[in-house]
């Protein structure tokens, strides 16, 4: 058949006796050697060849169930033939959907089904979703039951193209749902030198990406999350909550509305309560992702806003425990209205405008050093999720009102005793500046004089060099400052630390003006003043090393 010298029609007129034999075993042998030709050579058929072998073929599928394995061999050799008229894949999947019962088959010939649906997908669309919800039915007829996960990966992508390609579902949403969703969480685990390579996380990925892909499956899948986010499986829960987060990329508020009271409540014991790092991760990321989600829906004059309810309850559950920087659930607290309110300029005002006017005053009541530390470490954390947005807005930030206070918290903590305390505050500065707008010149001004006292004169070496980093942070930021205010106070210092004696202190602080000058030498203006101020530097210590050696 390949170099031309038969023809298939030939061939099979040649094995007439064999396909017609009454001998079950006769026929099923003539009827496999033709499924072999046939996939060896499908692409040499002619379009009147292949109406003929599908006619034949599907009067085959009646026939005895130890034929059946080769018939389907041969339909998925002609599943693949480019000249198949219009009307055969039609024609030949609900032949099989009506004459074959898929899951009483083998795994191989099961999968030869998935492939012969998948081919026509492929090449036949617009043909397919003519035959409307009946093939989604027969499709659902064709998996339900299996378990294979070779043959489950495949039914998987061939459930998620009907979805994503828009064939139609008709009344059978909840049916499909179903049919995918049993398998969930998916609990496989390969064995030992498995020579199919599949793993749990392929199956895992290729379910989700089912459950996540339609809104439809909403009503369905979202009490389905609830149920398993309790389950003692930490797979599962971890499951649940990735599910969760990559529905809500398609999800509306419609869909989510009804269920929020029940994912918030679980979310929050999940995180009040978990000791897995995992878990509280996959939390905020789920939470993250529903704030984001209530956050794209448009606001109208009459619908309820579900994104400030949805951030009330969670303001109601967990701002009163940023007051009791001691206890266990302050930072699962303020980590889950983190969550929330980074999700976007909406919900991070919203929260905000509730929660930096309690911090700045819960720092005021709390005069212990490790408490303020913990109050200003919540502070900082909404402070770098503004960063995201990049600028204070004047109309709608909290922020811009709370200056005067933010920065006097900042530099309090600066001047505190505690190292561990004027380190968060120097990080804070640090976000403060990047803020643009925030900082006044006359705030600007004590920051640099913070920095220079941090720098120089702060006998912990980690907050002078966290000072030194933090300068050379915000020097591009605010150049002028910078060149006008700190480069003279260092080399008045370098100056004075000639005058005095060379002891050990004035050696250290000389190193540290010089590595103070380095840090802030990343803007061209700076340079401008830092290069002469070194230079002089260099000829006075060549001064002084020729008259030590004359000595």
């Amino acid at each position: 058949v390949k170099d031309g010298s038969w023809t298939v029609l030939q061939l099979v007129e040649a094995l007439g006796s064999c396909l017609e034999n009454t001998d079950l075993r006769l026929r099923g042998r003539g009827i496999q050697l033709l499924s072999q030709v046939l996939l060896q050579c499908y692409s040499l058929l002619q379009e009147k060849e292949v109406l003929h072998l599908v006619l034949f073929y599907e009067n085959r599928l009646q026939d005895h169930h130890l034929v059946i394995p080769s018939v389907l061999q041969g339909l998925r050799a002609l599943s693949m033939c480019e000249v198949l008229s219009p009307g055969l894949a039609v024609s030949v999947l609900k032949a099989i959907f009506q004459e074959v019962h898929v899951q009483s088959l083998l795994q191989l010939d099961r999968h030869t089904v998935y492939s012969i649906i998948t081919n026509f997908m492929g090449t036949r669309e617009e043909e397919l979703k003519g035959l409307g919800a009946d093939f989604t039915f027969g499709f659902i007829q064709v998996m339900d039951g299996e378990k294979d996960p070779r043959n489950l990966l495949v039914a998987f992508q061939i459930v998620h193209d009907l979805i994503t390609k828009n064939y139609a579902l008709g009344p059978f949403v909840e049916e499909l749902f179903e049919v995918t969703s049993c398998y969930f969480p998916i609990d496989f685990t390969p064995p030992p030198n498995d020579p199919h390579g599949i793993q749990r996380e392929d199956l895992i990925l290729s379910l989700r990406a089912v459950l996540a892909s339609t809104p439809q499956f909403a009503e369905f899948l979202l009490p389905l999350l609830i149920e398993k986010m309790d389950s003692d499986l930490q797979s599962a829960k971890l499951d649940s909550l990735q599910t969760l987060t990559a529905c809500c990329a398609i999800y509306g508020q419609k869909e989510l509305q009804e269920f929020l009271p029940s994912l918030w409540s679980s979310l929050r014991r999940e995180v009040f309560q978990t000791a897995s790092e995992k878990v509280e991760a996959e939390c905020l990321a789920a939470l993250h992702a529903l704030s984001a989600c209530l956050s794209r829906s448009v606001l109208s004059s009459d619908t309820e806003d579900l994104l400030d309810s949805f951030l009330s309850s969670i303001l109601q559950d967990c701002r009163h425990h940023l007051c009791e920087p001691d206890m266990k659930l302050v930072w699962p607290s303020a980590k889950l209205l983190q969550a929330a309110a980074g999700a976007s300029l909406r919900a991070y005002h919203r929260v905000t405008r509730s929660v930096l006017p309690l911090l700045l005053e819960q720092y005021t009541k709390h005069p212990q050093s490790s408490q303020r530390r913990t109050i200003l470490e919540m502070l900082l954390g909404f402070l770098e999720l503004q960063q995201k947005w990049g600028h204070v807005e004047e109309d709608e930030s909290t922020l811009l009102s709370l200056r005067a206070p933010v920065c006097s918290v900042v530099f309090s903590a600066l001047t505190d005793p505690s190292v561990q305390l004027q380190l968060v505050g120097i990080r804070t500065l640090t976000v403060l500046g990047s803020l643009q707008g925030f900082l006044s010149p006359s705030d600007l001004e004590l920051v640099v004089d913070h920095l220079i006292r941090l720098a120089l004169h702060e006998e912990d070496s980690q907050s002078s060099e966290a000072a030194m980093e933090a300068a050379g942070s915000l020097a591009p930021i605010y150049p002028k400052v910078f060149s006008g205010r700190m480069v003279p106070r260092l080399e008045e210092e370098l100056q004075s630390g000639w005058e005095e004696e060379s002891s050990r202190d004035h050696c250290s602080l000389r190193q540290r003006c010089l590595q103070a000058l380095a840090a802030v030498s990343i803007h061209t203006s700076i340079v401008r003043e830092t290069i002469p101020v070194l230079l002089q530097h260099l000829r006075k210590v060549q001064k002084g090393n020729a008259a030590h050696d004359r000595q």
